[in-house]
């Protein structure tokens, strides 16, 4: 084995001074590292959405009445908060996982030869939505649960799966301009769909808003809609979504598209089809909780589905770069070797 070189003084200083670059001169992860780093900082970002949709439909939403320390004394939970308490704080921590995941995906996308300004760049985004994320979450603790603030921190999160999923789109992807893969009628299409995805998951934070599940056993505050117009309303919109897809897929079938667009499409029309039964099963059962938490997941993975429908009507060449070649004789130039 090689001996570990020794960390001189300079080293020392030049860690201090831009870690990232230190540990970039000093490493270069492989092509499937990255993905997977990126991977796991996806992963997380749903994670932590089905953690938080665990925290209100169990009521703990309040359980650290304050932020952010658990208490006005204790910054973790105490015995005497019990279980609400514990779920509450439980959730909180795995934010830094989810940091940590992120960091992850920041130290190998920028460690990574050649270096990709584009991968580090999604990695920061997805940072400072996390920094920004947690202090949201502490105002929604702040201000007793308010439906807006709850709504705002879900939409927040769901702009962190986003990232991640370009994220970890653009890891398997070169950095050249991109290519479409199908005619403009078609991409337009597929940002309709796009549009009312976005509806979609707008229009659930007001079921949310203004359903039963308020996070909280005390007196919290709902928005003043009836809940089930909106719910019909969200119903109506998953439709839309739901034939948009089915006819997206019919029209590459049309149109002879690539595989990827085709089984991307497929993909998500599955996922919609599986999350359309438990939203109407959840709706005829009175909100069971397991249900709306199994819905919250489903919710996040038709998102990330979406986007990867948009990401596949495109691809990525790896960037050419011209490297010097030997002299050539004139002949040789003029015949084109």
């Amino acid at each position: 084995m090689d001996p570990v070189p020794n960390l001189t003084r300079a080293d020392a200083v030049a860690a201090v001074r831009n870690p990232l670059a230190f540990i970039a001169a000093r490493w270069t992860p492989t092509p499937k590292t990255v993905q997977r780093a990126a991977l796991a900082a996806l992963v997380m970002s749903v994670v932590i959405v089905v953690t938080g949709g665990a925290v209100r439909l169990t009521g703990s939403g309040l359980g650290c009445p304050t932020w952010p320390k658990c208490t006005d004394d204790s910054l973790t939970t105490t015995s005497a908060m019990g279980v609400h308490g514990m779920i509450e704080f439980g959730n909180r921590m795995l934010t830094y996982v989810l940091c940590a995941a992120v960091g992850w995906a920041i130290i190998a996308a920028r460690a990574e030869k050649p270096y990709r300004r584009s991968l580090t760049r999604l990695g920061w985004a997805q940072f400072w939505i996390v920094m920004s994320n947690a202090i949201l979450g502490g105002i929604v603790v702040l201000v007793g649960l308010n439906p807006y603030t709850v709504a705002a921190h879900f939409l927040l999160s769901s702009g962190l799966i986003a990232v991640a999923t370009v994220m970890w789109q653009r890891t398997r992807e070169g950095d050249g301009a991109a290519r479409p893969l199908v005619g403009k009628p078609v991409q337009q299409m597929v940002w309709f769909l796009v549009l009312a995805s976005v509806l979609l998951i707008a229009v659930g934070t007001v079921v949310t808003g203004s359903g039963p599940h308020a996070g909280d056993s005390s007196e919290v505050e709902r928005m003043p809609l009836d809940w089930e117009t909106v719910s019909k309303l969200h119903a109506v919109l998953a439709w839309i979504v739901v034939t948009l897809t089915f006819a997206l897929w019919f029209v590459l079938k049309a149109v002879d598209a690539p595989k990827s667009p085709l089984d991307r499409t497929r993909e998500l029309f599955l996922i919609l089809l599986s999350q359309g039964v438990i939203g109407y099963v959840q709706y005829f059962t009175n909100l069971p909780e397991a249900l709306v938490a199994l819905h919250m997941l489903g919710s996040g993975l038709v998102w990330i589905g979406v986007l990867r429908v948009l990401l596949a009507m495109r691809e990525r060449p790896a960037a050419e770069v011209q490297l010097p070649g030997p002299a050539q004789s004139g002949s040789a130039v003029g015949a084109g070797v």
